[in-house]
């Protein structure tokens, strides 16, 4: 059937009488009266040639009809709804969905992103963080900010800043630490990546110790355990500037080690919006600024 047969009121009408099982409660919502629903209703059930609605002493039940109708109209009046709150003041008000891996969202990006928000006050940035295994496509990402390689299949990248990992603890441990060696007598926190302090001692120009602390998915949570003193992180020291200044951890050696660097990456499949361009460039003129200074 062609939809633009159909009575755009009376696909209103009932969506909200079968929302809210009463042509009452819809008519209260549409603010009309309850008789004009059920015209509505009746009219759409006559262009269809189907019952919608079972008419029951005390309001009314869908038909098996109306069930397979009711999640259709639902959708796409929430879609219509949700495009039409976007207009605000005359201009179109443009979604932008960002992932970001936990540590660089708390400890770069957050930071800045009032900068962006002043710069292009129209597009509505929403922010998702996750431990950088998250699936674009599933989680209906425009971008994503992730660590590694720059490798990914189906994926462009833009690299926005290297990762230098070095070791960070509480002011206690660090007390104690003189030279790189003395770190063999502390735990070592690790992250999923195993090989990280095996690449830290090599850079230090020391035998690799069997590594004995606990283990996250989170630097975050990693330099949290670190700074209660629970051991040493090996963590991308760019991101935890604010908890070094306050003194919550120390950096005791200069000594660092790279396995991967920050990078923006969007799906090769996926239209670059004017949204998506405008964050692009933001993001790696600022990356780019912030590696400078």
């Amino acid at each position: 059937m062609d939809v633009s047969q159909l009575p755009l009121n009376a696909l209103r009408a009932f969506e909200a009488s079968a929302r809210l099982s009463s042509f009452t409660a819809a008519g209260l919502e549409l603010r009309v009266s309850q008789t004009a629903i059920s015209h509505q209703v009746k009219a759409l059930e006559d262009v269809l040639q189907v019952s919608l609605f079972e008419r029951l002493p005390r309001g009314v039940a869908l038909t098996d009809e109306g069930h397979a109708l009711l999640p259709v109209l639902t959708d796409a009046f929430r879609r219509m709804s949700a495009a039409l709150s976007r207009f605000e003041d005359g201009n179109f008000r443009e979604v932008l969905t960002v992932g970001a891996v936990g540590t660089f969202a708390t400890g770069w990006l957050l930071p800045r992103l009032p900068a962006f928000t002043r710069a292009h006050p129209h597009i509505d940035l929403r922010l998702k963080t996750n431990n950088n295994r998250a699936d674009m496509l599933v989680d209906g990402l425009d971008c994503f900010i992730r660590f590694g390689d720059g490798a990914w299949h189906a994926t462009n990248a833009e690299r926005l800043m290297e990762a230098p990992l070095a070791p960070l603890c509480a002011p206690e441990i660090a007390a104690r630490l003189t030279t790189p060696a003395d770190l063999l007598r502390e735990p070592l926190l690790r992250s999923y990546r195993m090989d990280e302090w095996a690449m830290w001692f090599q850079a230090a120009k020391l035998p690799p110790p069997r590594t004995r602390g606990w283990m996250f998915d989170s630097s975050l949570a990693m330099v949290e355990a670190a700074a209660q003193g629970a051991g040493v992180a090996l963590a991308p020291v760019a991101m935890f500037s604010r908890h070094i200044r306050s003194g919550q951890v120390l950096q005791p050696f200069s000594i660092t080690t790279r396995t991967g660097s920050y990078w923006l990456t969007w799906l090769k499949s996926r239209e670059e919006t004017g949204a998506m361009q405008k964050f692009r460039q933001w993001l790696t003129a600022s990356a780019s600024g912030a590696a400078e200074s």
